[in-house]
């Protein structure tokens, strides 16, 4: 017997929930918020248009369909399966989050806060949802308009991989000075920096496009669905034994940049997510290009 289809909605602990966890009851959040000049309704009102996003997007699930519910932090610990439709509940940065444990189960990213959020990942109202989702089980999730994002992926030599769809930080776990060598195009360099960023179309609008401009814009960077990345140096340090001679650029047609760390230790972590990240010790090489996995996001 055929299973229903299954619907995993994804969100994430509001402001309000993480404020009453760590000071112990809404009374004293209240008086945090208004000790640092803000305004408790205000946090309590986003608080609770997330809640009817929520409840909205639960009840839009057809009644015979399976459904599940996960909260951002136990994602790691959460086993999509192969035919799930997954809905993000949220912002557009809970759509990177969940991206990279995902292996091409549509996504449809529904706004929790219209008027908030830039919207770019999360395009819809839960109000959409109920068309959105038989679109999306409709001959294997291509009812739809389906737009594929190209992801970013870092390898290291002993096997540990990460995904991620806005871009790969490899560097010194503070930001401090990182010391490596970097390869690509068959050259090499020894550097001493700030750390590299590896980044996607989608990662274009975010922290490469600060690096970007920071450069003054010396490449085209890639549209979201291009399998291309541009990489930037932060801050390269030139001395006798680093150069800045290898500081941007772009990785397409299967190529790849590769890292050598010769610091005590450097991490590789993707989308801002430092508590997720790679542990690479002096000597180990890791390896950043397009990954094989793509967001497929339902349009």
């Amino acid at each position: 017997m055929t299973l229903a289809p299954r619907v995993v909605l994804v969100h994430r602990r509001t402001e309000y929930e993480e404020l009453v966890a760590r000071h112990g009851t809404p009374g004293q959040a209240a008086f945090f918020l208004a000790s640092r000049g803000r305004s408790a309704e205000e946090v309590e009102g986003r608080h609770r248009r997330q809640g009817a996003a929520l409840a909205e997007a639960a009840a839009a699930v057809p009644l015979e369909w399976r459904r599940s519910r996960v909260e951002r932090a136990d994602l790691p610990r959460f086993l999509f399966e192969p035919r799930d439709v997954v809905v993000v509940v949220g912002q557009d940065g809970l759509v990177a989050n969940v991206a990279k444990y995902l292996d091409g189960q549509p996504v449809i990213g529904v706004d929790a806060d219209p008027g908030r959020n830039p919207g770019v990942l999360v395009r819809h109202r839960a109000d959409a949802l109920a068309a959105l989702l038989r679109a999306a089980v409709a001959r294997g999730g291509a009812g739809g308009a389906v737009e594929e994002r190209t992801m970013v992926e870092a390898v290291a030599d002993d096997g540990q991989r990460l995904l991620a769809l806005n871009e790969v930080y490899v560097g010194q776990p503070g930001h401090q000075t990182a010391r490596y060598r970097l390869a690509v195009d068959g050259a090499a360099e020894a550097q001493a920096s700030s750390g590299v960023l590896v980044g996607t179309g989608t990662g274009a609008t975010g922290w490469c496009r600060s690096a970007w401009l920071e450069r003054g814009a010396p490449l085209a960077l890639p549209g979201p669905g291009a399998p291309a990345l541009a990489w930037f140096v932060r801050e390269a340090w030139p001395s006798p034994a680093s150069g800045t001679a290898r500081v941007h650029g772009l990785l397409d047609g299967g190529r790849q940049l590769a890292l050598t760390v010769e610091s005590e230790h450097l991490v590789a972590f993707g989308d801002g997510m430092e508590s997720d990240a790679l542990e690479l010790v002096w000597g180990q090489s890791v390896r950043v290009g397009v990954a094989a996995t793509r967001l497929r996001l339902l349009g």
